[in-house]
C-alpha cells in the first residue's frame, strides 16, 4: 500500500483502534491455550510410550497419585483429557469475545463509513457529478464499502493471529528440538513469497474487476432509469446486447481472478502438504534414533500444521486485502474531493480566472436583487457558454429570459443556484457576489422549478414538503391554489396521501410541474427560479399562475425562463438570449416595437399582427 492508502487506512479506523487491539488480543489468548493442547497431548503420549508418570507433567502425575492410586496411568490420561476440555473452553470463550469486539468495531466503522460517504457524495459540486457515472457512485458506494466490511470484519484480526502464531509456536519448536524446527520452516518462506506475489497481481486484476462490475452497474441503472425510451424506440434487443457486452466483460475479469485463486490455493496446498509430510519423514527417523519421542513428533506435526495454514491463509488474506485497498482507493478519490465549501474557500472556481473569491458570508440581506457584470462562463473544458453577459434586476421585480436552445438561459439558472462558480464579481444577490454567499444561506433564498422536475416515489404530500417540511396546513393549501393543483390533488381517492411512482410517473407532465412549482411556492423564496416550468400546461392554467405570481410583485423576485412569450410579457425586464449573449434587453412592449430577434418570435408565435403592426396576445379577443 501507498503511504497515502496507510494514512487513509488509519483515519478510517480512528475510533475503533481500540477494539481491534482487544479482539486481536482477546485472539492472542485463545490462540496461545490452543497451543497448549499439543503440549498436553505430548506428554500424555509420552507417559504411555515411554517411562511412565516420570515422563508426564509434574503437576498432573501427582494429581493422578492423588486421586487414582490403583490406577495413576489412566488417571493422569483422564486429568489430560479434562484439561484439553477446560483449555478449548477457555480458547472458545476469548474467541467470542474476539468475534463480538472485531463485529462491532467492523459494523460501526463501516456504518460510519458509509454515511460519510453519501453524505460527502451530498455535497460534492456538479462538476464533479458531471465526471462521473451514477452506476459507479453506486458501485463505490454499496460494493466498495462491503468489500472493506469483509476485510475489517475478519481479515484485519486473523492477520494478528498469524503474526501471534509464527512469533509464539517457532521459539517452542526450537525448544523441542532446533534440527527438525528448520525442517518445519524450511518451505514457509516459499509459501510467504507466492502469498506476496499473489497479493501483487491480484490487486490489478481485481481492479479490473471492479470497474468492470461499475460499468456493469451503470448500464443496469441507465435501463432501468430510461426504459421507457428503451420501449417506446423497441430498443430492447439492442439494450439487452449492450447489456451482455458488459456482462461478458465482467464474467471474463472475474473469471481470471478465479483462475489466479486456483493457481495460488492448489500451488500453497501442495507446499504446506509437503511441509507436513517434510516433518513427518524426518521427524520419524529422529524418533527411530531416539532423537524425538513419540509426543515430541505429535506435538511438532501439530503445530506445524497450526501455523503452516494460517501462513497459507494469509494468501487469501492478502487477497482480501488487495481488494479492500483497491476499494479504499476508489472511496478516497470520492472523500478526497472537494466539497462546494472547500472550493470556493480554496479559490479554484470553475473557470480558473480571476482571483480567489473572498470568504464566505454568513448571509445576505434576502431582498433578492440580482445583477450580473461582464458574466462570461464556460464549462471546465468548453468554449464559453455566456459572454459579457450584463443585467439588474431590482428585488420583487420579475425577470424574464427567452432565446433559442443553447442560448445559455439554463447555465445561468445554475449559475444562480450555485451549481458552478462564476468569475469572481461578476454575479451579485442583493449587491453581494455569489462566491462570497455560503451556499446553505444562498439556496435557503431561492427555489427552482425545473422544466423535467425530479419527483420522489412518496406521497404527495412528502413532494410537497421537500419546500418546506414544518410549512402548517394552510400554507400548504395556499401553495397548491397558487400552482393550480388543488383540483388535481382533490381528483386522487387518497388525496395528498396519494402516493407517486418513481419521477412522478403516473402522473402527467403538466401534474409533475404543478407539483415541483407548489414545492417551490411553499418555500416562500426570495428569488423563485421557473425554468421554462409552465411548458406542459394549458393556457388557462399558465394565465392562473401567472396571476397568482403577480401578486407575489414586490415581496419576490421571480425568474422567467420561457419560450412561451405569453410567460414573459409582464415581465419588468426581459432578457433575449442568443450564443450565450444578450442580443436585446427591456419591457414587452419596447421589444415588440423595436426590429429584432424578440419581435421575430412574436411573429413566429402568432402575437404580432403585420398589418396594424401592434402586438397581441393568444385568445386575448375571445
Amino acid at each position: 500500500m501507498s503511504n497515502t492508502l496507510h494514512s487513509n487506512l488509519w483515519a478510517l479506523t480512528r475510533g475503533y483502534r481500540h477494539r481491534f487491539a482487544a479482539a486481536v488480543g482477546a485472539m492472542a489468548l485463545a490462540s496461545l491455550l490452543l497451543l497448549s493442547v499439543p503440549l498436553i497431548a505430548k506428554y500424555a503420549l509420552d507417559v504411555v510410550m515411554e517411562d511412565g508418570l516420570a515422563s508426564g507433567i509434574p503437576f498432573l502425575s501427582g494429581l493422578a497419585t492423588t486421586v487414582a492410586p490403583a490406577h495413576p496411568l489412566l488417571g493422569y490420561l483422564s486429568l489430560s483429557g479434562v484439561l484439553v476440555v477446560l483449555v478449548t473452553l477457555g480458547a472458545g470463550v476469548f474467541h467470542y469475545f474476539r468475534g463480538r469486539l472485531t463485529a462491532t468495531a467492523s459494523e460501526a466503522l463501516i456504518r460510519r463509513l458509509r454515511t460519510g460517504v453519501h453524505a460527502h457524495v451530498e455535497h460534492l459540486p456538479a462538476v464533479w457529478h458531471d465526471g462521473m457515472d451514477t452506476g459507479d457512485v453506486v458501485q463505490r458506494c454499496s460494493s466498495d464499502v462491503e468489500t472493506l466490511r469483509v476485510f475489517f470484519s475478519g481479515d484485519l484480526v486473523e492477520i494478528g493471529r498469524a503474526l501471534i502464531l509464527v512469533a509464539v509456536l517457532l521459539p517452542l519448536m526450537f525448544w523441542l528440538d532446533w534440527a527438525l524446527a528448520l525442517v518445519a520452516i524450511a518451505l514457509m518462506p516459499v509459501i510467504f513469497a507466492c502469498a506476496w506475489i499473489f497479493f501483487r497481481r491480484v490487486q490489478f486484476v481485481f481492479k479490473a474487476t471492479d470497474e468492470a462490475e461499475a460499468e456493469l452497474t451503470a448500464c443496469l441503472q441507465e435501463n432501468l432509469t430510461g426504459i421507457r425510451v428503451v420501449r417506446a424506440f423497441s430498443r430492447q434487443p439492442f439494450e439487452v446486447e449492450r447489456f451482455g457486452g458488459f456482462n461478458a466483460a465482467f464474467r471474463n475479469r472475474y473469471q481470471r481472478l478465479i483462475s489466479l485463486m486456483a493457481v495460488f490455493w492448489s500451488g500453497s496446498d501442495l507446499l504446506c502438504s509437503a511441509q507436513i509430510g517434510l516433518v513427518l519423514i524426518i521427524g520419524g527417523s529422529f524418533v527411530a534414533d531416539g532423537r524425538l519421542t513419540v509426543g515430541d513428533l505429535f506435538a511438532f506435526l501439530t503445530w506445524v500444521a497450526m501455523v503452516i495454514w494460517p501462513v497459507r491463509q494469509l494468501g487469501r488474506i492478502l487477497t482480501d486485502a488487495g481488494k479492500a485497498s483497491v476499494s479504499l482507493v476508489r472511496l478516497a478519490e470520492v472523500l478526497d474531493a472537494a466539497v462546494e465549501e472547500q472550493i470556493r474557500s480554496e479559490g479554484t472556481g470553475t473557470t480558473g480566472e480571476g482571483p480567489a473569491p473572498a470568504p464566505a458570508a454568513a448571509s445576505v440581506p434576502g431582498r433578492g436583487s440580482i445583477e450580473a457584470k461582464h458574466l462570461t462562463f464556460a464549462y471546465p473544458g468548453g468554449s464559453p457558454v455566456l459572454e459579457n453577459l450584463t443585467f439588474r434586476v431590482e428585488s420583487g421585480q420579475t425577470l424574464g429570459i427567452v432565446g433559442p436552445p443553447g442560448a445559455g438561459k439554463s447555465t445561468l439558472v445554475r449559475l444562480l443556484l450555485g451549481f458552478y462558480e462564476p468569475p469572481p464579481g461578476t454575479l451579485l444577490i442583493d449587491d453581494v457576489p455569489i462566491e462570497q454567499i455560503d451556499r446553505n444561506v444562498l439556496r435557503d433564498q431561492l427555489a427552482v422549478v425545473l422544466q423535467e422536475p425530479f419527483l420522489y416515489s412518496r406521497s404527495l404530500e412528502e413532494n410537497l414538503r421537500v419546500g418546506r417540511e414544518d410549512a402548517d396546513p394552510e400554507l400548504l393549501i395556499s401553495s397548491m391554489d397558487d400552482a393550480a393543483l388543488t383540483e388535481t390533488v382533490a381528483a386522487f381517492p387518497d388525496g395528498l396521501a396519494t402516493r407517486i411512482g418513481e419521477r412522478g410517473v403516473n402522473l402527467s407532465g403538466g401534474q409533475r410541474q404543478r407539483l415541483a412549482l407548489a414545492r417551490a411556492l411553499l418555500r416562500r423564496p426570495a428569488v423563485l427560479i421557473l425554468d421554462d416550468s409552465l411548458s406542459a400546461v394549458d393556457a388557462h392554467t399558465e394565465v392562473h399562475v401567472l396571476e397568482r405570481l403577480a401578486r407575489r410583485r414586490g415581496r419576490q423576485t421571480t425568474i422567467i425562463v420561457a419560450h412561451r412569450l405569453s410567460a414573459v410579457r409582464d415581465a419588468d425586464l426581459i432578457l433575449v438570449l442568443g450564443e450565450g449573449r444578450v442580443l436585446q434587453q427591456g419591457r414587452h412592449d419596447e421589444l415588440a416595437a423595436e426590429a429584432g430577434a424578440y419581435r421575430e418570435l412574436c411573429r413566429q408565435q402568432g402575437l404580432l399582427d403585420d398589418d396594424e403592426d401592434v402586438v397581441q396576445v393568444a385568445g386575448e379577443e375571445d
